[in-house]
């Protein structure tokens, strides 16, 4: 995407990355929180990632936060510290502009150098733009958790979705 620079995350991006996801979550297909989040609510959350290891990007275009890309330790147990669970966030305003695909291709490239192996997606069956976006980087449904979300009185599947990153 022209003019899109990507670059970590830093604590002062955070009420955008809160503005953004808060965004997604009345569409019900990208998010299981139900009400929006606060930026003192997502502190704790933000203090998890790591440049060298478990990094979280934005995208930004002309000062402007378009759209945040994080890479979170899986299961939380050090056998598993080779595989992550990725997290993709688009601006409304930048939707099919090519954001999450350039986000999503700077983690693929970044990965190794992380010491990740290994990288997943828990995304909502009916989400096609985001199955989509990682179909198209080679990722493979690796399985289906049936019906394990409810939202507004509605059951939703979680499709996992996997890429081997290592050589």
């Amino acid at each position: 995407m022209n003019g899109v620079m990507i670059r970590y995350a830093t604590e002062a991006d955070l009420p955008r990355i809160v503005e953004i996801y808060n965004a997604s979550i009345p569409s019900r297909i990208a998010t299981a929180d139900t009400a929006p989040v606060t930026v003192d609510s997502r502190r704790p959350w933000f203090a998890e990632f790591n440049p060298e290891k478990r990094p979280c990007w934005v995208a930004e275009q002309e000062g402007r936060v378009l759209g945040f890309f994080s890479l979170r330790s899986y299961y939380g147990r050090p056998a598993y510290q080779g595989t992550v669970e990725s997290a993709v966030y688009v601006a409304p305003e930048a939707a099919g502009q090519g954001v999450g695909g350039a986000l999503l291709d700077h983690a693929l490239a970044a990965a190794p150098g992380c010491g990740i192996k290994t990288i997943l997606a828990f995304i909502f069956g009916h989400n096609a733009p985001s199955i989509q976006l990682y179909l198209r980087r080679s990722f493979e449904k690796w399985g289906t958790l049936p019906q394990v979300c409810e939202m507004d009185g509605r059951e939703y599947d979680i499709v996992i979705f996997g890429k081997r990153v290592a050589p």
